[in-house]
């Protein structure tokens, strides 16, 4: 494990981040009456939950909550498991949640269960964004944008509804 250097949101800045992000969601999507919010697992998946509660929280919009599994260092994806029947997000707006956006890569296998039925239309938010894209793969909501190089990590540690927020070396 990496030692962590520095660290870049404590929890009460995550916090505040998933709101702001929730009421650009909220912004967005003002006019529907029910949006699906789908995490990437593990991290991502948390980072959905807390998304869910505040939209909720400041909207009229029910939320629709899913996870998504995959395993995210594989050369190759065989399966990725959605945890919701893909019916019932047709016709919806989608809001696939990730906590880092490195390469895309995880992002854009995600994206092959929502290639076979008609989504309203799919946005990304995400934590923390680094601008080391190898896929054409941009946010929608980001909380916090950082350049790093190629050998630093971000780090996201979470113990209940707070997340903090590392660069290690």
């Amino acid at each position: 494990m990496p030692t962590i250097q520095n660290q870049i949101l404590d929890a009460k800045k995550v916090a505040q981040k998933i709101k702001r992000i929730a009421y650009e969601i909220y912004e967005r999507n003002f006019s529907e009456q029910e949006i699906a919010i789908i995490g990437i697992a593990p991290m991502g998946s948390h980072l959905s939950q807390l998304l869910a509660k505040e939209v909720a929280s400041i909207s009229h919009i029910q939320v629709q909550l899913g996870k998504i599994e995959l395993e995210k260092f594989t050369e190759t994806q065989s399966e990725i498991k959605l945890d919701l029947p893909l019916d019932s997000l047709e016709g919806k707006v989608v809001i696939l949640v990730d906590d880092v956006l490195n390469t895309g890569k995880t992002l854009a296998y995600s994206l092959r269960p929502f290639l076979n039925i008609s989504i309203k239309k799919l946005q990304v938010a995400v934590l923390v964004d680094r601008n080391h894209k190898d896929f054409p793969i941009s946010a929608d909501y980001v909380g916090y944008s950082l350049s790093t190089t190629i050998n630093e990590h971000v780090l996201v540690e979470s113990a209940g509804d707070d997340m903090v927020v590392y660069l290690n070396e």
